[in-house]
């Protein structure tokens, strides 16, 4: 007779909450699984749909009914339909698209909202829709996700979305047919869904008695969106604390859990202890960076200098620092555009979070569509091209569209090779193979149209594009490829979510909205802060937590800026004393 397998802690915590899970859904009540870094969330999100196609698998299927399940990206989503076997009793999709198909159908009220919708009651789209004698009886579609009006049809903006979704709910019949239609709506990572979205389903559904049944999966203090509701605190729903950690070695859980006492993590091997390193530079002698974004910190030299002599030190106790087993995070931002090949691209925007954070259209427009579609391009992948840019089908229908569509593409790889900005942009909107968003054509009329003679100051934003054309569009490919790879926040290939072997972590100044050294000296106090300053902290707070629970064994801090006492009094109540050292170079 085979004995029992004994649990390990952390598998033990995982039951306790798969219990508390079930529990909810069978009572009908809404919850929150919160769940930290490494907690396997995903996991208890398909337990969840698997417990729910077990129980509801016959009756709603009678009902034409199903359960939704809201993803962050597609990468999610197509992991959590494998892990279901494709079940078609769950409708699983991004935001965007989930939302789109339940609107879609409402052709009449969202002729009527287009035209409250930001943007659409501006130029050139007011202009547009006049000219073309309102929206009339024209089909409202999203495919590429570009505004644009025919004869036929208006195409919406994918940031139209969700906004349209809101303005439905206000209407009693949508939201009978929403409640009928999936009486069970679980959300990953619903601290970066929406805010706005989050407050109309907390209006419109919560406290209310009846379906829709939503789990919210997720955790507030990995919330790095900027559009993200945080923390989902509500006294309708029931909350779950999931405290399991199945990714890191002991060492590193211990700063996680002092960090963060309210959700206490269990390891899955308590035997397995790893490691943690602090070192900073408060002994250095030289003479620091000044000024409201960098003042503190070690110049480009000497920061490199002590990046090298940790390395040295870690190396010499033992760690692989290749890159299969080190991931380097850099929550520092002075040399990092050297390292990363953008070292101009950083001098064009006085607010740096304009491209890291992608909150300049440009920017966000090659990170996000651009790229992806020339590497898919370039790889044959055609349908993963057309996604990238937002289409929801190849509009490749017939042999000249082939040939115009390969004749742009192939000249827009060799541009991107030894071109500029300005060289990307003209052959964009020459061709409109691919089109330019439009924010950017919007942006791009401006800057062409603008008249110095008039006596009127060209605006910063207008300035920071025209010395973005003259950079060389490599570095677009270099701040992606860091977005993409290097950077703890932001995107869905980031490392958030990601797990490493080791982690070395360097900290220092250079990014606008975050200056990590005054979140560690605000944490005894940050009860007391104002909301304005309390946000901050807790952005701060939310990106170093995720860059420190990233290691499975080792972990290492290097802060480059100087630590305040009451700085380095967090850093020795988090990550202990004994672990600490100096380090001047």
């Amino acid at each position: 007779m085979t004995e029992p397998t004994e649990l390990s802690p952390a598998e033990e915590a995982s039951e306790r909450a798969l219990t508390a899970v079930r529990e909810a859904i069978e009572k009908s009540n809404s919850f929150k699984l919160e769940a930290g870094a490494g907690a396997g969330k995903t996991y208890s999100l398909v337990k969840a749909l698997q417990f729910l196609i077990k129980r509801e698998g016959e009756r709603l299927p009678r009902l034409n009914q199903r359960i939704a399940c809201i993803t962050f990206t597609n990468v999610a989503k197509e992991e959590i339909k494998a892990r279901t076997d494709r079940s078609p009793l769950i409708h699983c999709d991004t935001i965007h698209a989930f939302c789109w198909s339940v609107i879609s159908g409402f052709q009449s009220q969202l002729r009527v909202h287009l035209q409250e919708l930001e943007g659409w009651s501006s130029d050139p789209w007011e202009e547009r829709l006049k000219e073309a004698g309102g929206p009339g009886s024209r089909r409202i579609e999203y495919s590429l996700g570009y505004r644009g009006i025919t004869d036929e049809a208006i195409s919406i903006h994918h940031n139209d979305v969700l906004p349209l979704t809101i303005r439905l709910l206000g209407y009693e019949k949508f939201r009978n047919i929403f409640r009928y239609r999936y009486p069970v709506i679980l959300i990953d990572e619903y601290q970066d869904t929406n805010a706005d979205w989050i407050a109309a389903i907390r209006e419109h559904f919560f406290g209310k008695g009846g379906p829709p049944l939503f789990g919210f999966f997720g955790d507030h203090w990995q919330k790095i969106y900027g559009d993200g509701c945080g923390e989902l605190v509500d006294t309708t729903i029931t909350e779950i604390g999931k405290q399991a950690n199945f990714r890191s070695a002991s060492a590193v859980v211990d700063c996680l859990n002092r960090m963060r006492p309210e959700l206490k993590q269990f390891v899955l091997d308590p035997d397995v202890r790893g490691e943690v390193r602090i070192f900073h530079t408060n002994e250095w002698p030289g003479i620091r960076l000044k000024g409201p974004h960098y003042g503190g910190d070690l110049p480009d030299d000497a920061a490199n200098n002590t990046i090298s002599e940790v390395k040295s030190r870690l190396t010499k106790a033992g760690w692989d620092l290749s890159a299969e087993r080190t991931k380097i995070l850099m929550l520092t931002h002075r040399a990092l555009g050297k390292q990363q090949g953008y070292s101009s691209l950083a001098s064009v925007f006085r607010d740096n979070n304009s491209f890291t954070k992608k909150e300049q259209a440009h920017i966000a427009f090659f990170v996000d569509h651009l790229e992806p579609a020339c590497r898919a391009f370039a790889a044959k992948r055609y349908g993963e091209m057309f996604a990238a840019l937002g289409a929801s089908k190849s509009y490749l229908l017939k042999a000249a569209d082939k040939k115009d569509w390969s004749d742009s593409m192939t000249r827009l790889l060799e541009i991107r090779q030894t071109g500029t900005v300005a060289d990307v942009v003209a052959h964009l909107r020459e061709f409109r193979i691919p089109r330019l968003a439009d924010a950017v054509e919007k942006i791009e009329l401006r800057l062409e149209t603008f008249d110095p003679s008039d006596g009127e100051e060209m605006p910063r934003s207008l300035m920071e594009v025209r010395k973005l054309h003259d950079i060389p569009y490599q570095e677009i490919i270099s701040v992606t490829n860091y977005l993409e790879g290097h950077s703890p926040f932001e995107t869905k290939h980031g490392v958030k979510g990601a797990e490493f072997e080791n982690v070395l972590v360097i900290v220092g100044r250079g990014w606008n909205k975050y200056n990590f050294g005054k979140m560690l000296e605000n944490v005894p106090k940050q009860d007391t802060l104002s909301e304005k300053d309390r946000a901050t902290f807790e952005n701060n707070r939310n990106l170093f937590y995720v860059a420190c629970s990233r290691p499975k064994r080792r972990l290492a801090l290097l802060f480059t800026q100087q630590l305040s006492p009451g700085a380095l009094n967090t850093v020795e109540s988090w990550f202990e004393k004994q672990n600490i050292e100096s380090v001047v170079e």
